[in-house]
């Protein structure tokens, strides 16, 4: 008896589904071409379209993308808002000025369009993780890379500005993030020398650099306190705030060091020692792997910013 009910709904099954399969032969879906969504969100380019065209990618080959669409950032559950066009092109004009023409000032145009990412992608506000960090930025390969919190950005000229806050915001989070993305494609290109490593070996905190502030960190002899998460993020932390702190910057926080010992026995002198080390390898990285004197790159991003603030 059930073997022959299980039949039945079975072979009713069967009819019910060529029937359906039968009706789709018959439907016709008109042209690809008409289908919405295929071929990519188009618009007419405006302003903001033509400035990246001439002053990014014609001379750089560098692309913008400010356009909202989720699927480009990582995370697509993190809570994010588009970018206002009025921000874009007063970031990206910062962003050249000082990253872009104090590489090709110091480097060569040749040097800064082979190594330099290619594209960029904007998001108006922060994307914030479950430890309590904020994410600044995001690099992929070497060739995108994630800015967050272009709303937020605010320079000389612009409504609101105020000098005291603004400016050091845009220096700790926008300039300070494509100069640590750009040490990364450096270092992933030509590593850096392993003596590094051995300077701070035995202090990297790893996750729990969270629970640190910088003037912990810098006891220890990390410049900042992310850098103590890893070598990687320790030696591209050191060049972006030598680069975006300049020499005078850079001294200030070496000679700001407490006396006495950290918490994790380091005194004073070592913690110093220990950074003074850092700069000189990423000197002599920078010269001797790709010919650029980084003092004289130091002066030129800090003269740009000196410019713009």
């Amino acid at each position: 008896m059930l073997a022959k009910t299980i039949s039945k709904i079975f072979f009713l099954g069967m009819l019910a589904s060529s029937a359906l399969l039968s009706s789709c032969k018959e439907e016709k879906i008109g042209e690809v071409e008409d289908i919405p969504g295929l071929g990519g969100d188009t618009w007419v380019p405006g302003p903001v379209d033509k400035w990246i065209l001439d002053s990014m990618t014609t001379p750089y080959n560098i692309s913008a993308k400010y356009k909202w669409d989720q699927f480009e950032f990582g995370n697509i559950t993190k809570t994010l808002v588009p970018p206002d066009e009025a921000q874009v092109i007063p970031l990206l004009r910062t962003i050249t000025k000082a990253w872009t023409i104090p590489y090709v000032q110091e480097a060569g145009k040749v040097f800064y369009n082979k190594f330099s990412p290619k594209f960029f992608i904007l998001s108006g506000s922060n994307e914030y993780n479950a430890e309590g960090s904020v994410t600044l930025g995001t690099a992929e390969g070497g060739r995108k890379v994630v800015l967050f919190g272009v709303n937020l950005f605010k320079i000389k000229g612009m409504q609101g500005y105020n000098a005291a806050e603004d400016s050091s915001f845009v220096k700790d989070w926008f300039l300070h993030t494509i100069h640590h993305e750009f040490g990364h494609i450096l270092h992933q290109t030509v590593l850096y020398p392993v003596e590094y490593k051995n300077i701070t070996k035995s202090l990297y905190q790893g996750g729990n650099w969270i629970n640190w502030s910088n003037e912990d960190a810098r006891r220890d002899g990390f410049v900042t306190a992310y850098s103590s998460l890893n070598f990687d993020e320790d030696f591209v932390e050191m060049i972006a705030m030598m680069l975006t702190e300049g020499k005078a910057g850079f001294d200030k926080i070496v000679n700001s060091i407490p006396e006495g010992t950290s918490p994790r026995g380091v005194t004073k002198a070592q913690a110093q020692a220990s950074l003074r080390q850092k700069e000189a390898i990423v000197v002599a990285y920078y010269k001797n792997t790709w010919n650029i004197d980084f003092y004289s790159l130091q002066k030129r991003v800090r003269g740009s910013m000196n410019q713009l603030f």
